[in-house]
């Protein structure tokens, strides 16, 4: 099966590392466009510039901070006011590690502004045009946490459970429509965020941080990391016409981690 996006405008969160920037450089290789949204704009710039080029893309970048909401609604209302779009990618950094007596109320709205705010905001700025064109994807990053909550993790835990909720929700009224709305339950891969939450558990562990990396890696049945190469495949199929039947779902990709069904 050959995943062909040619034609399509992709739009990509927190994409200038890690995860965003594989499903961003997974999309430009089967063709799509791509508008990439972060807050560094040195940092977009090369991420631009590292995506592949071919015949009639032409990638592009917005500068946002997804941890200011208002004046993210601000910059991308008026960003997408007239401009196409067939893919949304929802992303952004998580919020803080902790524990549940470690987080204030405050410390729950900060995470709700930034991973469920910003998701719906993006989501219902873009809908109308997916809608009368007869085509939309959009894809939510979440977490195996949704299912499998993780002790140091609690804001993430509560607030991405909240979108995978709300993504069912929008997936059933959109479907008439020919949009397609999806949740990906993301496990450990190799990127920089995994390194910075298990460098917070190092304190009073007894460990180091390579130690406590490999025991995460023994932990999986695949016994390695997730490749971020590996996320940008299942997204790009996501993307495509050729999984039009796929609709609300949670899907899990973590190498078999996750316990529960």
């Amino acid at each position: 099966m050959i995943i062909d996006l040619t034609g399509y405008h992709a739009v990509v969160g927190g994409a200038t590392r890690g995860l965003g920037l594989a499903i961003a450089r997974q999309l430009a290789k089967s063709g799509a466009t791509i508008t990439l949204l972060a807050r560094n704009k040195e940092k977009l710039a090369a991420a631009r510039d590292s995506l592949p080029v071919q015949a009639g893309q032409k990638h592009q970048y917005l500068e946002v901070d997804f941890s200011d909401f208002n004046s993210f609604r601000d910059r991308t209302s008026q960003y997408f006011k007239d401009k196409k779009v067939d893919i949304l990618v929802n992303n952004t950094n998580g919020p803080q590690a902790g524990t549940v007596e470690e987080k204030n109320l405050e410390a729950y709205q900060e995470a709700f502004d930034l991973l469920f705010k910003t998701y719906h905001h993006l989501t219902h700025l873009l809908l109308e045009g997916m809608k009368k064109q007869g085509y939309g994807r959009i894809l939510n990053v979440s977490s195996v946490s949704v299912k499998e909550p993780m002790p140091n993790l609690v804001l993430s835990n509560s607030i991405r459970t909240a979108v995978v909720s709300w993504a069912k929700s929008l997936a059933t009224a959109v479907t008439p429509f020919g949009l397609t709305v999806n949740s990906i339950l993301t496990g450990a891969f190799e990127t920089e965020r995994i390194r910075e939450l298990t460098e917070k558990q190092v304190p009073g562990s007894g460990k180091s941080l390579e130690e406590l990396m490999e025991a995460r890696k023994a932990a999986i049945p695949a016994g390695r990391f997730g490749k971020p190469e590996e996320y940008g495949y299942l997204l790009a199929f996501l993307a495509s016409p050729q999984a039009a039947y796929i609709n609300g779902a949670s899907i899990p990709i973590d190498g078999g981690a996750s316990r529960g069904l």
